[in-house]
């Protein structure tokens, strides 16, 4: 018995790990026994990662913006500085 807690809440305790030791045993075996196909080893992925495209690859990734936005963007930019 551990002297610091009542009794109460060492039964609980009690309760609670053998309920955790059922719960994992049942899931072990749950997961031993199942039905479902063991998954094979996995397939290669990509070869190679694509390379980024250009910002001319497509016109509809790249927009020209005015002097006005450049410099509100410049501003908003300033604003957020990291520390």
């Amino acid at each position: 018995m551990l002297p610091s807690i009542p009794l109460a809440q060492e039964i609980g305790l009690a309760v609670l790990l053998m309920g955790a030791i059922v719960w994992f045993t049942g899931l072990r075996h749950m997961r031993e026994n199942s039905s479902f196909p063991r998954s094979g080893p996995a397939a290669g992925g990509l070869p190679m990662i694509p390379t980024q495209r250009g910002s001319a690859a497509h016109p509809m990734e790249s927009v020209e913006l005015t002097e006005a936005e450049k410099q509100a963007f410049a501003g908003l930019v300033r604003t957020i500085s990291l520390p």
